[in-house]
């Protein structure tokens, strides 16, 4: 799903299958007519199949409001082909699943349609950074799904597990490492920036993000792989030939619970944590309808379930969720996370991948 490969939400594919939704919600009685309907842009492969069998229904149940979900392209095609469709007034989907950066980019030319916070009940208790703005403060996007980037290693090299992501410049780690290969979707200059700039304010300026460059280039000798095949990283991971490195929370966890040699520890810095939007394109008349899915999906029992099943982190406060400790743990942490500066991301996206290739990749 995404943009993490860019990865936005492909890796979504590996967990989705295991969606299992108990239970119809309580929701208004208005929308019940048999021909409301509703278009859904999610991304394809596992993720998509466990939606359309497990969540679509359940909200149809709920609301009368049939979906057709439709499957998008990953990285930013499918921003591209609504901005091209809505200027021919049309919608390919009335509610779609976009990356962060990609729900900025669409800022831009106005391509969402504003979301009205009265008529999503939980929306106060979202977490800020689950609520995208446009410049006025209207809302263009609501969260749907989170994930974390953790420090990961293989137990049976590393018996103690590291507690700051300053051990990925240890000299003791040299040629252990696997890392994300990539400035948008590693999002490594935030760590550094983290770890050894007081935070990633650093990275406000040029010159700041320049140093942030320099610091991040000394732990290249430490690299043993720069990757974009997430398996491949997992695989070398397990078999501790790649015994430390930068990976998916959720996906560390379900390895390790499988009897894996693998553990994902949130650094005291925090681990990165990375999430998509629900958006409703501007050409789409399905508001109303739109309104009620968003509602439905930022329901704290939905945000539960979604946790337990698929191994997304909740988009909303910790206060409202019924997870026990060890279920939000698996999925999510107390500690204030890294969060992306997707912002750079979209203004100096050309400027920062030449840098990466000058000073990280080359």
């Amino acid at each position: 799903m995404t943009t993490l490969i860019n990865r936005g939400f492909s890796r979504r594919s590996v967990l989705g299958a295991g969606v299992a939704l108990a239970g119809t919600l309580a929701m208004p009685a208005v929308l019940r007519a048999q021909d409301k309907s509703l278009k859904v842009g999610v991304y394809g492969g596992y993720f998509k199949d466990s939606f359309d069998k497990n969540i679509f229904p359940e909200f149809t149940k709920a609301t009368g409001i049939a979906v057709e979900s439709v499957a998008e392209p990953t990285g930013e095609a499918w921003l591209v082909q609504l901005e091209q469709a809505a200027k021919a007034g049309q919608a390919p989907a009335d509610v779609s699943m976009m990356s962060q950066t990609s729900t900025i980019k669409g800022q831009a030319t106005k391509l969402w349609t504003p979301l009205d916070p009265a008529k999503i009940r939980n929306f106060g208790d979202l977490l800020p950074q689950f609520v995208s703005k446009y410049p006025d403060g209207t809302i263009a996007g609501i969260g749907a799904v989170a994930w974390y980037i953790t420090l990961v290693t293989n137990t049976d090299t590393y018996k103690e597990a590291p507690t700051s992501w300053a051990a990925l410049w240890d000299p003791a780690n040299k040629d252990k490492l696997g890392l994300l290969a990539l400035v948008s979707n590693s999002f490594l200059l935030e760590v550094t920036a983290k770890t050894f700039m007081g935070g990633t304010n650093a990275l406000d300026t040029e010159e700041g993000i320049l140093k942030a460059f320099e610091k991040l280039a000394e732990v290249k000798p430490n690299v043993r792989l720069w990757y974009r095949d997430e398996a491949q990283f997992e695989q070398a991971l397990k078999s501790g030939e790649i015994p430390m490195g930068q990976y998916y929370h959720d996906v560390t966890g379900l390895a390790a619970a499988d009897g894996q040699p693998v553990r994902s520890t949130f650094p005291k810095e925090g681990g990165i944590q990375d999430s998509g939007n629900w958006v409703l394109s501007r050409a789409s008349t399905k508001v109303d309808e739109a309104h009620a899915f968003i509602d439905y999906m930022s329901q704290p029992a939905i945000q539960g379930l979604m946790s337990r099943k698929v191994g997304t982190a909740p988009t909303l406060k910790r206060a409202v969720l019924d997870l026990t400790a060890e279920e939000f743990a698996a999925v999510s942490s107390e500690i204030e996370p890294i969060l992306p500066r997707y912002d750079l991301y979209t203004t100096k996206s050309d400027w920062l991948n030449q840098k990466w290739t000058e000073l990280i990749a080359g």
